[in-house]
């Protein structure tokens, strides 16, 4: 089944945003490789593609996992978590309907 996972980030953390950024990204791209990753990214702080010194406010990660339990896990694995840069995170089934 398909989890939506909703990571607010916290205030005045990009130092370690950037810091964790590459082992991130790497757990992404295993999802990617094994097929279960739909879609991946930031929520910019402003109405820009590139927010600049505004920032990002949360990501969101849809992606495949056995249970709502395995995707809890691996959310509150994630290096944005250990590292602080997530201040809380949403876990909840996704049914997609499109495309």
């Amino acid at each position: 089944m398909l989890y939506m996972i909703v990571g607010q980030i916290a205030p005045d953390s990009s130092a370690r945003r950037e810091a964790a950024r590459p082992e991130h990204l790497q757990r992404l791209h295993v999802l990617l490789d094994q097929g279960r990753l739909v879609l991946a990214g930031p929520c910019p702080a402003i109405d820009s593609p590139d927010p600049g010194p505004a920032g990002y406010v949360a990501s969101l990660i849809v992606a495949e996992f056995p249970s709502l339990a395995d995707a809890t896990t691996w959310a509150q694995d994630d290096p944005y978590k250990r590292t602080g840069v997530y201040q809380d995170i949403v876990v909840r089934p996704f049914r997609q309907t499109l495309p």
